[in-house]
């Protein structure tokens, strides 16, 4: 018998039905996890860096965590939506090739499973407040998690199915893959996952090539064949996108950020965010207070 493990978990954040007016309208959103809508009555658009999408009636729409979009309502607009963090065991997200919205045709099973998530996780919406300076941080993340530790076992594991269900609608379209996932060697999934614990410390190709007991060019051109880039680039990239973790959950000062995923220096730690995400740490923390 032939057994595949799964290497993605969903951790859900909010789940909900809301109707919306021209207020939701959003510029340079970007956050930590993922969002998908399903669209029922109304009209509205979504885009990023490459894409613009009309978001219709009968269509699901996801935004992969970390990508920098645009949201607005021009007149009204009612939707169910997911929101919910991804974990990897190997460091590898299912979004990892593609960071882009995507849009796909909806079936009569996609809105019976937003309607069955709704029910077994009642409570689960934006309740508090539709600021996200209220709702965007770390002690309201911790909350979400403990009502999931919370849940009963049955339905924690339904809730499991129903997000692997909506976000394998996603794969299966092949939008964001290109080439197709690939089965990474033992050795690549050692080493991403050893650069996932240890962001915080030095992390040169040479270190890494002899951990795997290989040359640092045969290393470096293995690990680009199955990742899509250099090392040095990965381990940069996977640094961003912790720091924008910590941005969006933690309290942390930029410096100690900075420390925290390898930074020897917070000016250098800038100068890196900003080429990868178009804006300056703060500016993305203020960018994150504009979510709605």
């Amino acid at each position: 018998m032939i057994r595949r493990a799964l290497q993605n978990t969903f951790s859900l954040l909010n789940v909900d039905y809301v109707k919306l007016s021209p207020k939701w309208d959003y510029r340079n959103v970007i956050s930590p996890y993922y969002r998908i809508y399903y669209i029922d009555e109304g009209s509205g658009e979504l885009s990023d860096q490459s894409d613009f999408l009309k978001l219709e009636p009968g269509y699901l729409y996801i935004i992969p965590s970390f990508t920098l979009c645009n949201l607005c309502c021009k007149d009204h607009l009612s939707q169910y939506f997911v929101q919910f963090f991804e974990e990897s065991i190997d460091g590898v997200s299912l979004f990892s090739q593609r960071r882009s919205i995507s849009k796909i045709t909806a079936t009569p099973l996609d809105i019976d499973l937003f309607k069955r998530l709704l029910e077994i996780n009642p409570g689960r919406g934006i309740n508090r407040s539709d600021d996200p300076k209220v709702y965007e941080k770390n002690i309201f993340y911790k909350e979400y998690q403990e009502l999931n530790n919370q849940q009963h076992l049955a339905s924690y594991m339904e809730t499991q199915g129903i997000l692997l269900q909506l976000m394998g609608r996603f794969l299966k379209s092949q939008l964001h893959l290109g080439q197709g996932i690939q089965h990474f060697p033992i050795k690549i999934t050692e080493t991403i996952g050893h650069i996932l614990v240890n962001l915080h410390q030095e992390l040169s190709v040479t270190a890494l090539a002899a951990r795997v007991n290989q040359h640092p060019d045969y290393f470096s051109r293995q690990f680009k064949t199955f990742t899509g880039e250099r090392p040095v680039n990965y381990i940069l990239g996977k640094r961003i996108e912790r720091a924008q973790y910590l941005l969006a959950t933690s309290r942390l000062t930029y410096s100690e950020i900075a420390t925290q995923i390898g930074f020897d220096s917070l000016s250098y730690f800038s100068k890196s965010f900003k080429k990868l995400t178009g804006m300056s740490p703060r500016t993305y923390k203020k960018q994150l207070y504009k979510v709605g």
